[in-house]
């Protein structure tokens, strides 16, 4: 029997909200199958193996898995085979795991840090790889990749903190000058919308992207788009297929973290989308296209806007780790796709064992 290792929480902005998630995952994970042991990883970036994992009721979140900070704990590697294996300093205990099974969000979770870590361990893992996480989390280059791919995307400016420092009102003129109201200012490399502002008046762009350098030394500022928000699940490696499509409809001014995970009727999930069948097919193109072109595997949640006027359709980002809440559209959309929750669990751990093998048949000598 494979030990699925369900790593939650991180050095993250998106702590909590990994919590919420690895609970669905650990609830629905066939545990018939699979040996589960949850992995904490706690604000300061320390291993808290738990190996009864525990939810409890969140006033926020509904639910979400309990991390107990218990045992001073070090990830070892090479010592076993390809598992990963954490050993206990205190009480000398080992727990081994086969797969990796990131329920994490955000900067040194989603970002190819952890994947990287992973890598060297050579332990098998599900989601994308570090060269896809990397990518994917970056707007900025995600976008220029995708744009020189031929897949559109909206128009932005990034701003670097350096360059904001040394002349914040050359660049205040030049954004003025670019773009017409409203933008939207946001943190290059966060997800869940954290660090986002929806900028209205000129008065608050400063503001504003001052707010999102909070969260990152790299933002973008991106033109305003009356657009329907689309989303596709795509799974798979070398030949990823694209589930059917989705629309979020927020009931805040945009589709904000609050709107996400804190307002329980802070948006409408609407499965499938009403689109007709050659747009949508043309999403569904594009999303598989994205995900090819940003070095994706195992997984990603890409996100569309779907102008209400025009028609056209810009991709707005990949979520290489995306939200497994009970409400996410990643296994949602999967769902409806026919494909429930434990059966997606199984083939995201087939993938990542695939590609896993492949790795391996690497030659590493000359």
């Amino acid at each position: 029997m494979l030990t699925v290792g369900v790593l939650f929480g991180g050095r993250s902005g998106e702590h909590d909200v990994s919590l919420c998630s690895a609970a669905s995952v650990v609830s629905a994970i066939d545990q018939k199958k699979y040996n589960v042991i949850a992995i904490g990883i706690d604000r300061d970036g320390k291993w808290y193996p738990q190996e009864r994992p525990v939810i409890v009721d969140d006033k926020d979140f509904g639910r979400i898995l309990k991390l107990d900070k218990k045992g001073a704990w070090f990830v070892n590697h090479f010592e076993n085979g390809n598992k990963l294996v954490l050993y206990n300093l205190e009480d000398k205990k080992k727990i081994s795991v086969d797969v990796v099974f990131p329920a994490v969000h955000g900067t040194y979770c989603e970002d190819g840090t952890l994947q990287g870590l992973l890598e060297l361990a050579m332990v098998p893992y599900v989601g994308a790889d570090s060269i896809g996480s990397s990518i994917g989390i970056d707007k900025d280059v995600a976008k220029r990749l995708l744009r020189d791919g031929g897949i559109p995307v909206v128009p932005w400016e990034t701003i670097f903190i350096e360059d904001w420092e040394r002349d914040h009102k050359e660049i205040i003129e030049r954004i003025n000058t670019v773009f017409s109201l409203p933008l939207f200012v946001k943190p290059a490399r966060t997800g869940s919308s954290v660090g986002v502002k929806k900028v209205k008046s000129r008065g608050e762009l400063d503001e504003a992207i001052r707010f999102a350098f909070q969260y990152d030394g790299k933002i973008l500022v991106e033109k305003g788009i009356d657009a329907r928000e689309i989303e596709c699940s795509v799974l798979g490696n070398r030949d990823p297929k694209a589930s059917a499509l989705g629309e979020v409809i927020s009931r805040h001014e945009f589709y904000s973290y609050e709107s996400k995970y804190i307002d329980p009727n802070g948006a409408e999930l609407v499965i499938p989308a009403s689109i007709d069948q050659n747009t949508s097919d043309r999403i569904r193109d594009a999303a598989v296209q994205g995900y090819r072109a940003l070095c994706c595997s195992g997984m990603a949640r890409v996100d569309f806007f779907l102008e209400r006027n025009r028609g056209e359709f810009y991709l707005n980002e990949i979520n290489t780790i995306p939200g497994f809440t009970s409400i996410s559209m990643y296994p949602k959309l999967w769902e409806y796709s026919g494909m429930e929750y434990s059966k997606l669990i199984d083939s995201l751990i087939d993938l990542a064992i695939e590609r896993h093998r492949a790795r391996m048949r690497i030659r590493t000598d000359r």
